[in-house]
């Protein structure tokens, strides 16, 4: 769901963000294809109005990179592989490009095998999760991605940030004008919306983060501090305790834990930082199962029933999943990406930083 733009945006064309952060990429050491697939990324998270996680978290990307601690450049290997499996090893490199190969890998081997999974280790933030899953959508399959991340979320019961925000990500082609995708964090916010509160300059709802003896946390800039110092943590889907659910969230962000981190012996928890977390990607090639414009026409029967079904008093019209991000990727499209003055602002000083055209 798109943030409503704060009323001073300035309203900067999609292409020229993009051009914009392929030559910092590039400035920075980032091979040429692989700052185009890191771009577009971020691009289409910003077009689809999932602003915690576009342009604005470039300048995460630049610091890991101007320090060294992730590597530009990294080879990808294979670890294992057989016919429907695969365990890459991402050389802390950039993670939506490892995330990418690592879906098409998965793509090319669900049309051998039906359904193929692929993991991969020792990569870093790749960008929105719902961008890989589409890939597979693209080509008439069912895709899923999974990733660990920082520790952010507490367990139920608990007030230490224990497991990252672990997004659950799938989706599915229709006969629709969008593939269905369903792309949530296990948490109820993700660290993203803190970070992009705290841009806006906008305190958060009570009852989404706690402090260690369990109190409400509504200030983004002292979250994000006490995030770092495990003072502060996310709710876990459905809330505190188990009256609303809050159980079933947490057992989701485990569930995206073991699929990240176990099947690649890789870092979980505590253990987890901005570089070397670990992904789980599946591809199922819906064609083994029946044609695809069959599973087409009743997956789009499925989500207009819902459209069109009893709407609650006061509400014109019911949505399903990625209808919105949709929609707001064709508006997008036409006028622009909207930003906040100070943040572009920090973007011209970053252009200077690193050496590059400032954004146009």
């Amino acid at each position: 769901m798109a943030h409503a733009p704060a009323p001073d945006s300035i309203y900067i064309p999609s292409e020229s963000l993009r051009s914009f952060m392929e030559r910092v990429f590039a400035a920075l050491g980032v091979p040429g294809e692989d700052a185009r697939i890191t771009a577009d990324v971020l691009l289409e998270a910003d077009l689809r109005g999932i602003d915690s996680h576009g342009i604005g978290r470039l300048s995460i990307y630049v610091g890991r990179l101007l320090s060294g601690s992730q590597n530009p450049k990294a080879p990808l290997a294979i670890v294992a592989e057989a016919p429907g499996t695969a365990l890459l090893d991402g050389g802390a490199g950039m993670g939506q490009v490892i995330a990418v190969r690592a879906m098409e890998l998965a793509i090319r081997k669900a049309k051998e095998t039906g359904i193929a999974g692929v993991a991969a280790r020792n990569s870093s933030h790749f960008g929105f999760a719902g961008y890989f899953p589409l890939m597979a959508a693209d080509k008439g399959m069912i895709g899923m991605a999974f990733t660990n991340a920082r520790p952010s979320i507490c367990p139920t019961f608990g007030t230490e940030p224990m497991l990252g925000t672990n997004p659950i990500a799938f989706a599915a082609p229709t006969d629709l004008d969008f593939p269905f995708l369903f792309d949530a964090a296990t948490s109820i916010i993700q660290r993203g919306t803190v970070e992009l509160h705290d841009r806006l300059h906008v305190r958060l709802p009570d009852n989404l983060v706690i402090g260690p003896s369990g109190e409400s946390l509504s200030d983004p800039a002292g979250i994000l501090q006490g995030m770092l110092r495990d003072s502060a943590a996310l709710l876990p889907l459905g809330g505190r305790g188990e009256e609303g659910g809050g159980h079933k969230g947490y057992g989701l962000a485990i569930l995206v834990e073991i699929l990240s981190a176990a099947l690649q012996n890789g870092p979980y928890l505590k253990h987890v930082t901005g570089v070397g977390m670990g992904h789980f990607f599946l591809a199922i090639d819906i064609s083994k199962f029946l044609p695809v414009e069959t599973f087409r026409k009743i997956t789009g029967a499925i989500l207009r029933d819902l459209q069109n079904s009893r709407k609650e008093p006061g509400r014109d019209r019911i949505f399903v999943s990625g209808e919105k991000e949709h929609l707001t990727r064709l508006e997008r499209l036409k006028t622009g990406i909207p930003l906040p003055p100070d943040f572009v602002e920090k973007l011209r000083h970053m252009a200077e930083h690193v050496g590059v055209e400032p954004l146009r």
